[in-house]
């Protein structure tokens, strides 16, 4: 069995929490770009599609938040081929879409793989939440082709 977490960064370095209220009429604590750790390695998807690094490996550094997901009976060699059916096809790096197809979809579909469980709602509804409000609406076209790469050279492999 090996222990399967989600890393949970806040893109924004806090000033969601500070000022989402005044721009968007409500409040969100962070812009989270999710990954999932497990076999000593944290998986993610950006701009370049399915990446690994050793833990805390990317240039966002350390976490926010380490979630425990709980344990996988998933052997490293089935999830790594997992991983390469996906990258292949539904999370290739052209599929990234900042509020549509993101980091945090594919946490969510890598935990549920491994666990059986998805990952909090307040991360997979945050591109929604955002969008609901004129705000969000407004700033939509200048940022949903903006793409989240964390690996930026770290990275151990592409799947």
């Amino acid at each position: 069995m090996s222990s399967v977490k989600l890393f949970i960064y806040d893109l924004s370095k806090g000033l969601a929490r500070q000022m989402s209220q005044g721009l968007l009429g409500r409040q969100i604590n962070g812009i989270w770009h999710t990954s999932v750790v497990v076999y000593g390695e944290e998986f993610y998807y950006g701009g370049m599609g399915i990446e690994s690094c050793r833990p805390c490996g990317t240039i966002l550094g350390p976490p926010d938040e380490r979630l425990e997901l709980g344990e996988t009976e998933i052997p490293s060699e089935m999830f790594y081929e997992y991983l390469a059916q996906l990258g292949e096809s539904k999370f290739l790096p052209q599929k990234y879409s900042l509020f549509d197809h993101n980091c945090n979809n594919f946490s969510a579909e890598a935990a549920q793989f491994l666990t059986g469980k998805g990952i909090p709602e307040y991360i997979t509804n945050l591109p929604s939440d955002v969008l609901s409000t004129p705000f969000g609406q407004m700033i939509k076209g200048l940022i949903e082709n903006v793409q989240v790469s964390p690996g930026q050279g770290q990275t151990a492999r592409h799947f």
